[in-house]
């Protein structure tokens, strides 16, 4: 398993995702470790990620899902690459299994199942206290030129 987070390997100026941008100072910091075969990581959310006492906010869940997948697409992509091509959300899914509750680290897991010519579609399982909680669909693709820089 590579130990630097796949977002700590994208550019500089390409590294400001609210969810998982490492110069974002007030975003999530989500980070995904590329082990030669699927995404890993581990979030524990805030007490502002809320949705209900007890339990996490399903649009935190969702960004979980989102920047874990985008992230393992990159890696799967670009796994020898110092620098990884950034990649985007093309489409996103989440199915809520049960609810997540607020408190105990979430173990996250990616793995990419298609690849579409470009794009790259991966599976994406959120799991707290043993148990899967979420599970997602992210299809990413290549950051189009006209997001990046100029």
């Amino acid at each position: 398993m590579i130990d630097t987070p796949v977002q700590y390997r994208y550019a500089e100026d390409l590294s400001y995702c609210y969810g998982c941008g490492k110069n974002n100072a007030q975003g999530l910091h989500i980070q995904t470790h590329w082990d030669g075969e699927q995404g890993v990581g581990r979030f524990t959310p805030r007490p502002e990620h809320i949705a209900l006492p007890g339990f996490v906010y399903g649009g935190m869940l969702a960004s979980l899902v989102d920047c874990h997948g985008v992230a393992t697409a990159a890696a799967a992509a670009c796994a020898d690459d110092e620098q990884l091509s950034r990649y985007v959300t093309a489409s996103l899914h989440v199915d809520f299994l049960r609810p997540t509750p607020l408190g105990p680290e979430l173990e996250l897991v990616a793995r990419v199942t298609e690849r579409r010519g470009r794009k790259i579609v991966v599976e994406v399982e959120i799991s707290a206290l043993g148990e899967v909680r979420v599970r997602g669909q992210v299809v990413a693709a290549p950051m189009p030129q006209t997001m990046g820089r100029e």
